[in-house]
């Protein structure tokens, strides 16, 4: 598979977990719109590695080290930082049952609505960095 064929096959993956954000945001699905956010934000930087870097991302799912990894923390607003921050927990609580309770009792309509937009940015700020558009 050439490099254009790979960043080619996580930006598919990366516009079909925006696309399942929005959808269960319409329904109200708030625990998972978050997590499919999150993913949408992992798969970008790990696609970064991959188009930019020229390397295999490193096989973690924290947002903030993976970016520092990548050499893009530095050039985060304080915003992107807060968003990431915001999704870490995203990934694990919405994989297992004993903490999804908690962190679905903290996402109101407004929150993920908030994390849907911010997340949208997110994902639109790194493919310009690629010059993909």
């Amino acid at each position: 598979m050439t490099l254009e064929e790979k960043v080619n096959h996580w930006i598919e993956l990366i516009d079909d977990d925006i696309d399942s954000a929005e959808i269960l945001a319409k329904r109200k699905k708030k625990l998972h719109t978050g997590f499919h956010c999150q993913q949408a934000v992992e798969k970008v930087i790990k696609c970064y590695f991959i188009k930019v870097k020229d390397e295999v991302h490193p096989h973690i799912h924290d947002l903030l080290k993976l970016v520092e990894r990548a050499e893009l923390l530095e050039k985060l607003s304080e915003e992107q930082k807060m968003l990431l921050r915001e999704l870490n927990p995203l990934y694990i609580e919405a994989r297992y049952n004993s903490y999804k309770t908690k962190i679905a009792q903290t996402l109101t309509d407004e929150c993920i609505e908030s994390i849907l937009t911010r997340t949208k940015e997110f994902v639109l700020w790194v493919k310009e960095k690629m010059q993909l558009q």
